[in-house]
């Protein structure tokens, strides 16, 4: 049997990533959505993105950019190495590339220019890196780094009165325009919860990995999720984007 896979922030811990594959059994016929983040944190951001390329050879795979990857396109295309990004695990990832050639540099830049801002599958399920302002949806969106850092979706979702219906004229425009919406980018830990969160029709799938949380990968269908140990277990010498 084929399943589709959603993956949550990963934030350069491999090992978790290696862990939630074993855990959930994937199999070359899974297809497998990223949500993103894929770097900055812990110490394996670079060995993620070449597992990840290597992977694609052989299985169906999306991948959908964060604002951690963004950030790396632009130092891996320019150089430019913001303080805001260096503070936020910028650090981690640069040190990870240090013994990598020109042509493996440009092979992972190719790696994150493909990457997609969103992704709409025959289901008419979304699945983005963090949100949309527009009540007309991601591709009508003003501004396109929203799809990177926006976080009033989510917000708005965690806000909502749990018996607001559907058919109701207050029920947010922008939330009915999708079957489900399956985001990252703010960790469920802000909500003092370590699994994968529902609130309307919107799934948050980023479990803190960065963090002191695991990461998490789920089955769309039936809702199912496998987890990784903490982080901190895995990297107990290091501290993540920890403070």
């Amino acid at each position: 049997m084929s399943r589709t896979l959603v993956i949550g922030d990963i934030h350069g811990g491999f090992r978790a990533l290696q862990q939630i594959f074993e855990r959930a059994e994937v199999t070359p016929n899974d297809t497998l959505i990223f949500l993103g983040d894929y770097v900055d944190g812990w110490s394996e951001s670079s060995r993620i993105i070449q597992f990840l390329i290597e992977l694609s050879q052989n299985q169906e795979c999306i991948f959908i950019k964060g604002n951690h990857d963004a950030w790396c396109e632009d130092w891996l295309a320019f150089g430019n190495a913001p303080e805001v990004w260096l503070f936020n695990g910028g650090k981690s990832t640069i040190q990870s590339y240090k013994d990598y050639s020109p042509k493996d540099l440009e092979n992972h830049l190719e790696f994150f220019q493909m990457m997609k801002n969103y992704y709409v599958d025959d289901q008419n399920r979304l699945f983005i890196h963090a949100g949309y302002s527009s009540m007309h949806g991601p591709e009508k969106e003003v501004y396109s780094s929203n799809y990177h850092w926006d976080r009033t979706l989510w917000e708005t979702a965690v806000a909502m009165d749990k018996n607001l219906k559907r058919n109701s004229e207050l029920y947010p425009k922008r939330l009915l325009l999708y079957k489900e919406i399956f985001i990252g980018h703010t960790p469920t830990l802000y909500l003092g919860i370590k699994t994968p969160v529902n609130k309307a029709d919107i799934w948050n799938i980023d479990t803190g990995a960065a963090f002191t949380g695991a990461l998490s990968i789920m089955d769309i269908e039936t809702k199912e999720f496998w987890q990784s140990d903490p982080l901190p277990l895995l990297y107990p010498h290091e501290k993540g984007r920890n403070r």
